[in-house]
């Protein structure tokens, strides 16, 4: 039985044992660990003796001729996979979206240090760090220099020898794939919950059916169609490694044998030793340059655009393939993080990022990208012997038969996710929110009339503190306003929730006393205050004027000031040069001097109305307002129940206004307590946590048990 053979039998007992076993395989997860770590040995090594020793034994024409040849495939692998990557929007349906707040929209943009990525100050270093990039410069520099040196032979054949040796390691580790790859899917599929991906699907159906195209169809034929080699010859040389690929996810570990595998192809389709020796310089260098595999992620930008209603315009397309070309020259750990950030993008998208890599869309990636490693070699050493064959007819049916699986694939999908159909439930996940912890007694009350005489009195206006007469009365009494999302709403339950509201539940549990809420108008709070008919207020943004009528504690939160738009003017706002090159913009602001003092400096030529609820604007008529000045985190609220709505924050004028309970002025002793308090939940981390999930959108994260055969249909085990 092939080798091959066996590692797919390993593949499929796993995923069988996996889903038979669940959660009770995590142990085997270290033989997976093990196989993967044993391959890792040899590879770096490899990467840096065989580049030496391949360049070293090349001639100076020969080192250019293989730099063209090698570099004019390499471009036009990037061009490929870059116009998928811009194709990719066409397969997403059109659905409505929209998102809770994401802090990408107000941090600054983060850059790569390319530098110490590619010059390798310290070779040692460098080497001991697994820095790849830095690794294979400093290697090819000392190949290039052996190129000149007299008495060479001795060393290159010396390198030669000890690239071999490194090979026989690798395939001497490769007669355990096949229990390594039993332990890797075992465990994959034993704790793999099912509805990970749910809000993925079209994110890794799209992106996993583009991989199986380019590996199946694109790289492989056109290598068929330019040389003699036969398509069923590149797929019998190259399985084993494919399937291996595949199974662990990292195209780094194969390096050794994926060579080793090229250079028996070239051997059998009869290419003389010097052009299967360049196979040593191709697969390295090339293995530390953006596959077409790595260009695939960053269809993830644009998935993420469109998933939360910040999509990227098409004149975006071209930044987004150049720098995504450049940034992939690094991990896509880093690359896919600057770039939601360099579109605005959510930044929490990146977990989804993390999650569907992890749990299937990178091993389809790893198997394009190792049939990426594989054309390019073969395409090289073709053109170095002179066999490549440029006939017109063929190039002419092969491009004509890859555009039309091209479009078929991206309208089959697209026309299939329509036909499925998915309802926006963003609204309603927003709204069914229930408290995070558990809440205090509470009684909710439409106006201040309605609020239960005060048993103990209220007493005379500045005799008792605040703090006194709620522990006198046992209740905690807060005034919260109308249409204060995500501070203050009530839910599907007619609860009384949000960031505040569960906060303020927090405070009366600390005081063991019981809550109060009455509605409340946001003018009445400094008289409701001063009176004592109410104790605090959910958040008020602190504000020159506010300070004159009210008291505040420490801030418990900030908000960003920004221009809530609808989806398709998001880039009009998105900067400060793009905002005020406009002109008659006709902008609403909400019913507080200093946000329309500050709105008349930025825009001093722009009409503005004051609204007293945000509401209004969303009602209004299209075309009405151009944009609504309102705080980030409560218009990416406001998204979720009209998702045609979005967040833009004009960088570089970021403005943050602290919001803070409000008291009645005077009552320092209030405010001591409550500014120790606001501090006390900061260092407990309960403030985070609320804002995670109010603000955010974080789910909790309670650990379900996965479903097994073992547990849940035979019952042998609790």
């Amino acid at each position: 039985m092939s080798l091959s053979a066996k590692i797919l039998i390993g593949l499929a007992l796993g995923i069988a044992f996996g889903i038979f076993f669940g959660e009770l395989v995590t142990p085997i997860g270290v033989v997976g660990d093990a196989f993967i770590l044993l391959l890792q040995m040899t590879v770096l090594p490899y990467v840096a003796v065989s580049l030496i020793a391949a360049l070293g034994s090349l001639r100076y024409d020969e080192a250019r001729a293989l730099g063209r040849n090698a570099g004019g495939f390499l471009l036009a692998f990037w061009a490929i996979g870059l116009l998928v990557v811009a194709l990719t929007p066409f397969a997403f349906p059109a659905w409505e979206s929209a998102s809770f707040f994401s802090s990408a929209l107000v941090e600054e943009r983060k850059t790569i240090d390319f530098l110490n990525l590619f010059i390798p100050s310290n070779p040692f270093h460098s080497l001991a760090e697994s820095v790849v990039p830095a690794v294979v410069v400093f290697s090819a520099c000392l190949g290039l220099a052996l190129i000149g040196v007299e008495r060479k032979d001795a060393i290159v054949r010396a390198l030669g020898v000890l690239t071999d040796a490194i090979g026989r390691i690798t395939t001497g580790i490769m007669r355990l794939a096949p229990f390594g790859v039993f332990a890797i899917a075992a465990k994959a599929a034993g704790t793999l919950q099912p509805d990970v991906l749910s809000g993925l699907r079209v994110y890794v159906v799209v992106t996993v059916a583009n991989a199986l195209l380019l590996t199946f169809w694109t790289l492989p034929v056109l290598v068929t169609t330019l040389t003699p080699i036969r398509y069923r010859q590149i797929f019998r040389g190259t399985r084993d490694v494919l399937v291996t690929a595949f199974a662990t996810g990292v195209l780094f570990v194969v390096l050794t044998l994926l060579a080793e595998r090229i250079k028996e192809l070239l051997r059998t389709a009869a290419h003389e030793e010097e052009e299967t020796a360049l196979v040593d310089v191709v697969v390295p260098a090339a293995y530390n340059v953006p596959s077409v595999g790595k260009l695939l992620t960053l269809g993830f930008v644009l998935f993420a655009g469109w998933l939360t209603g910040f999509s990227l315009s098409p004149g975006e397309y071209p930044a987004l393939l150049g720098a995504g070309l450049v940034s992939l020259f690094g991990s896509t750990l880093v690359a896919i993080p600057f770039l939601l950030d360099l579109f605005r993008v959510p930044a929490d998208t990146f977990e989804l990022f993390v999650m569907a890599d992890n749990v299937i869309v990178a091993r389809f990636n790893t198997l394009l990208a190792a049939m990426f490693l594989t054309s390019l070699p073969l395409l090289t050493a073709a053109a170095a012997a002179g066999r490549i064959e440029l006939r017109t007819p063929k190039l002419l049916v092969y491009a004509g038969l890859t555009v039309l699986f091209t479009v078929g694939t991206i309208g089959g999908v697209r026309l299939t996710f329509e036909a499925i159909g998915s309802q926006y439930q963003g609204y309603q996940k927003f709204i069914e929110r229930d408290f995070l912890l558990p809440p205090a007694p509470v009684s909710l009350y439409a106006s201040p009339a309605e609020l239960p005489v005060d048993p103990t009195g209220r007493g005379p206006d500045g005799e008792s503190s605040a703090l006194d007469r709620i522990v006198r009365r046992g209740s905690l009494r807060v005034g919260y306003r109308r249409d204060h999302l995500p501070y203050a709403f009530r839910n599907t339950n007619s609860e009384l929730v949000g960031f505040d509201a569960e906060l303020l539940h927090r405070l009366a549990a600390d005081l063991g006393v019981k809550l109060e809420f009455v509605l409340v108008e946001l003018g009445e709070i400094p008289d409701l205050l001063a009176s004592g008919v109410i104790d605090t207020a959910t958040g008020v943004a602190v504000t020159p004027e506010r300070m004159q009528q009210l008291a505040f504690p420490d801030p418990h939160i900030d908000e960003t000031l920004a221009f809530i738009v609808r989806d398709h003017d998001r880039n009009r706002f998105n900067t400060r040069k793009a905002i005020q090159s406009q002109e008659e913009l006709h902008i609403a602001v909400p019913d507080a001097p200093y946000y329309v003092e500050k709105v008349r400096n930025y825009l001093p030529d722009a009409r503005l109305t004051v609204l007293e609820s945000p509401r209004a604007y969303f009602t209004a008529k299209e075309g009405t307002f151009d944009a609504l000045v309102y705080g980030a985190a409560a218009g990416s609220a406001w998204s979720l129940v009209y998702p045609a709505f979005t967040v833009a924050v004009p960088h570089p004028d970021i403005l943050a206004v602290p919001m803070a309970f409000p008291v009645a002025r005077g009552d320092q002793q209030m405010v001591d307590f409550l500014s120790r308090w606001v501090e006390l939940k900061r260092k407990d981390r309960t403030i985070q946590r609320l804002f995670d999930y109010w603000i955010e959108g974080v789910e909790p994260t309670e650990r379900k048990r996965r479903w097994s055969v073992v547990r849940d249909i035979l019952g042998w085990v609790d």
